[in-house]
């Protein structure tokens, strides 16, 4: 995966999840804190530095808070010195949904869960190599599990 299969799956569409969650807004309400909805379902951020895994390199599998979905893989975690989260790679090419996004003036790429569209947070191509990436994603949208291996 590298900058130009971002750009492409944001321009030409997102490859198949292997499953999809679906529920309602109340549903997403009961099963998550008020943080937690306003990140992934509302598209929030938290506060640089504010997250719970930030600092978090514990081996293991980062799953999305929604969906328990397998996202990121701990050995791929690296401190951007942003006060996020950082990845350079997705467990696979289909967890992971790329979307444009215009708000607040800039032109960034968000990504999403791919299994139930929860917003994780952003992608820029100034990650390490070898892949160049940095997916810059919010500690509330994530579960660090342990025990999970690929």
């Amino acid at each position: 995966m590298n900058w130009n299969d971002v750009l492409r799956y944001v321009n030409q569409g997102n490859l198949e999840p292997d499953r999809r969650v679906e529920k309602s807004e109340q549903e997403w309400k009961e099963i998550l804190t008020p943080e937690q909805f306003r990140i992934t379902r509302q598209k929030g951020t938290e506060a640089a530095g504010s997250g719970a895994l930030c600092k978090a390199y514990d081996p293991g599998i980062y799953n999305c808070i929604c969906c328990d979905t397998n996202l990121f893989d701990s050995t791929i975690k690296f401190d951007s010195g942003t006060g996020w989260p950082s990845f350079t790679q997705p467990i696979k090419d289909n967890a992971i949904k790329y979307e444009k996004d215009t708000s607040y003036g800039m032109i960034r790429v968000e990504v999403m869960c791919n299994t139930c569209d929860a917003h994780l947070g952003h992608i820029f191509p100034d990650g390490p190599e070898p892949s160049g990436l940095r997916y810059c994603i919010n500690s509330e949208s994530l579960r660090l599990n342990k025990t999970n291996k690929v």
